[in-house]
């Protein structure tokens, strides 16, 4: 069966880029292109992994996301990879993501990068945390 992959962003081209390498890596794609509000909404897609934008409509929508799905009993294990171009804020909160066990991807990105740090979150037996060190020396 294949694993269920719930992508957040507010560009629809994104999300299209997004559900387009996954479904040709296998895997079931659910789109939001706004922020989530409620989180019957994570519910109903159950996903086994979650992909979060940092930044929608120019708020840390994907911040106050992922912190409320942190702190939900039946949401907290799901696999988060937050996939940003806000940089200096992803630094500036690198220590939480880690204690979160958030791995975060940063835009722009290497599709082999995002594929590989995918892979390893719905890995069985590690769930790794890393950055794009590519795509983060180029947005400096």
């Amino acid at each position: 069966m294949a694993k269920r992959i719930l992508v957040v962003n507010d560009t629809q081209e994104i999300l299209e880029l997004f559900e387009d390498i996954l479904v040709d890596e296998g895997y079931e794609v659910t789109l939001f292109s706004y922020a989530i509000r409620e989180l019957d909404e994570v519910r109903k897609a159950q996903p086994d992994l979650i992909i979060l934008d940092y930044l929608m409509n120019g708020e840390d929508a994907g911040w106050q996301t992922l912190q409320k799905l942190k702190m939900t009993t039946d949401l907290c294990d799901i696999p988060i990879v937050v996939c940003t171009a806000a940089s200096n804020r992803v630094k500036e909160m690198e220590g939480h993501l880690k204690a979160m066990n958030v791995t975060v991807v940063l835009k722009p990105f290497n599709i082999d990068h995002l594929i590989t740090a995918v892979s390893a979150m719905l890995a069985p037996t590690k769930k790794a945390s890393s950055t794009d060190k590519d795509a983060e020396a180029r947005n400096k």
